[in-house]
């Protein structure tokens, strides 16, 4: 008669060492079914290594995505906006984020560097998300538009429709599980409503990107607030209905 002995464990070394000498006139062979040379490294398993895995070929597919959407963007043609600007601003963080905040368009600053939300509007937007315990580098940032518009005016309806088919692409890439729309172009951009922002912040909404449902809120945008810091109020009342939002849906920040 054989007798195998087969456990599963993890950094259990004292137990796994009893076992040895307890059952070693016993047992012809141990066998640990996870990693066999566990015994001689004496290190623990790791057991999150699939997950690990998973999580970097989801991060690589994503850029190449992104990377074929700015290609696709960059190469758009017979666009005043794309003509005036001197650098596409795609978006900056994490790309593999459940929170997703999306601006109207990229000011001088950001369109110096290709990143968004730099400059006082960045400043701005960190507080903010501090102020609900979220750094601004955990979540994913970008804009309704990638071009700065030429003297900041404001993007007409029909370069936010045409720049939309793009924004809902990116979305689709990224797959965020909240969206936060900072200001009226975002809020066109994502919803199709041309009304006043004033009417609209604070409402939480529902949008249909590949099957999924993704609930949506519409704020202020950080520039905007800049040049009326006296409706920080209801933008606060907004950040306090993120966080609870965040928190009712269980998402990882």
């Amino acid at each position: 008669m054989r007798i195998f002995d087969c456990t599963t464990f993890f950094e259990e070394h004292l137990m796994m060492d009893l076992r040895f000498n307890i059952l070693n006139e016993y047992v012809q062979k141990f066998i640990d079914t996870f990693e066999p040379d566990f015994v001689f490294k004496n290190r623990p398993i790791n057991r999150f290594y699939s997950i690990n895995i998973n999580v970097e070929k989801q991060t690589s597919n994503k850029n190449q995505n992104l990377e074929k959407l700015k290609k696709k963007i960059d190469s758009i043609e017979n666009c005043n906006l794309k003509n005036t600007s001197s650098k596409i601003v795609l978006g900056s963080g994490n790309i593999n984020s459940q929170i997703m905040v999306i601006g109207e368009t990229p000011g001088m600053e950001e369109e110096k560097c290709g990143m968004a939300f730099k400059g006082e509007s960045g400043t701005l937007l960190k507080k903010m998300l501090f102020a609900i315990n979220i750094e601004s580098d955990k979540v994913y940032l970008t804009y309704s538009i990638n071009f700065r518009p030429p003297g900041d005016r404001k993007p007409t309806s029909s370069e936010i429709k045409r720049y939309s088919t793009f924004l809902k692409e990116h979305i689709s890439i990224i797959e965020p599980k909240l969206i936060v729309l900072m200001g009226s172009t975002a809020m066109e951009a994502v919803t199709g409503l041309n009304n006043k922002i004033s009417d609209e912040r604070g409402k939480w909404k529902e949008i249909i990107i590949k099957n999924k449902t993704i609930p949506v809120i519409i704020t202020f945008s950080p520039s905007y607030l800049l040049r009326f810091p006296e409706n920080k109020k209801f933008s606060w009342i907004d950040l306090k209905n993120i966080k609870q939002k965040i928190k009712d849906l269980k998402i990882k920040v």
